[in-house]
């Protein structure tokens, strides 16, 4: 022992070191052989979601619960995948799993599933091959069943060993080839690459700065606008109505008048209020997102009904992002769609992400792209997120928001 680190005798260092290929080798053709079985999962799967995307369209208020469930499964069987492969081929980082690329994934992974079971099987028969002929020439030659046997069967095992150890060796290099190409695959689809996830968030840290400056911009036209149409016509109505009560000859008249007034100057401090909740509400900073939704929901005037299952507060920012998209929707619904009822679910997703769905049970037939929807939509993008709007003719509509926490 030299320090800290053992030093083995020649002889045994090669012995260790063949365990340890073994070792190895055994571990990988497990992982192939594992690997064989869940591409018969990945392929039934990619059947049955194509058929499921593919009547999605038909089902109405059901499609967008059907496209959940995909979305969910391809999200489960690929991080299956990726345990196994860590498990049984090495260590990979992957970028942040999305439903679109997971199923894409699947849909590809299974054919290298299914090369893995063929090697496996290939190597299986020339194993037990070359056994059955090593037991029947140790057979013959022990109990002399023909004439020169032992000369017989040694000629003809000389002949059969140099084919079969070369069957054998590329059934062997076949295992270890099937996982490093599971390995490669998933690097390639699902992976991080150290000069293609810097290009990639390069461009993403583009994007999000401008939509950061579009949202900025939005959020100021919208505050003008509620400014100009609201508060200021109401406190100019309150400037009117007090003039005419300083100049009324009359006591009524002018009580009457300044009554208008103090009621003109009411709806403006309403409104006031309203505009600051909207640029940002106090409760989210005194008691967080459920409080704030919930306040929300109370002013609302479409009945909600709020699904609330985080159990810690999220960063500030992830916060009043996810508050505004519920803020938006509802408004929206309430202005186009007219429903009946409103639910709003807020949850945990995979891979420390915040999910809210929005689904109400109006008119349907929202515009991705028209004001309202598409600054929801940079808002979210500037957080790294993604918002998904499905919305048929004839409703439902739901919009999704999905935010990473961290």
């Amino acid at each position: 022992m030299t320090g800290n680190r053992v030093v083995y005798p020649p002889d045994l260092a090669d012995r260790v070191a063949v365990r340890s290929l073994v070792r190895l080798w055994l571990n990988a053709i497990a992982g192939v052989a594992l690997g064989g079985v869940t591409a018969v999962s990945a392929l039934l799967f990619t059947v049955v979601a194509l058929l499921l995307l593919a009547s999605a369209h038909v089902l109405g208020r059901w499609g967008s619960s059907l496209r959940t469930a995909v979305d969910g499964g391809a999200l489960a069987l690929t991080e299956l995948e990726l345990r196994r492969i860590i498990r049984f081929h090495g260590r990979l980082h992957t970028d942040v799993l999305f439903p679109q690329r997971c199923r894409w994934y699947l849909g590809m992974r299974w054919t290298i599933g299914l090369l893995g079971v063929g090697v496996v099987l290939f190597l299986t028969l020339c194993v037990v091959v070359a056994g059955s002929m090593f037991s029947a020439w140790i057979m013959n030659g022990s109990w002399g069943l023909i004439e020169n046997s032992e000369r017989v069967n040694g000629r003809l095992l000389a002949q059969a060993a140099l084919p079969g150890m070369l069957l054998i060796f590329v059934a062997v290099v076949g295992v270890a080839g099937v996982g490093s190409l599971e390995r490669w695959f998933v690097i390639q689809v699902l992976g991080r690459q150290s000069e293609r996830l810097l290009h990639q968030r390069v461009a993403e840290l583009t994007s999000s700065r401008d939509h950061v400056v579009d949202a900025i911009d939005d959020e100021r036209r919208r505050i003008e606008r509620d400014l100009h149409d609201g508060i200021q016509q109401q406190l100019v109505a309150v400037g009117m109505l007090i003039g005419r009560a300083r100049r009324a000859d009359e006591p009524d008249k002018e009580r009457e008048l300044l009554a208008q007034a103090h009621a003109a100057s009411q709806v403006a401090i309403s409104e006031l209020r309203e505009v600051a909740n909207r640029v940002y509400p106090i409760a989210l900073d005194h008691a967080g997102l459920h409080a704030a939704i919930e306040t929300m929901a109370q002013r609302a005037s479409v009945p909600i009904r709020l699904t609330y299952e985080l159990t810690e507060r999220l960063r500030p920012a992830v916060e009043t992002a996810i508050y505004f998209v519920i803020s938006e929707a509802v408004t929206n619904a309430t202005k186009h769609a007219t429903p009946r009822l409103v639910e709003v679910t807020v949850t945990h997703q995979r891979f420390e992400r915040a999910l809210a769905t929005i689904t109400d049970d109006g008119l349907g037939g929202a515009d991705p792209a028209g004001t309202g929807l598409s600054g929801l939509a940079r808002r979210v993008a500037a957080m790294d997120g993604t918002l998904n709007v499905d919305s048929p003719v004839g409703g439902p509509t739901v919009v999704t928001a999905s935010v990473p926490c961290g």
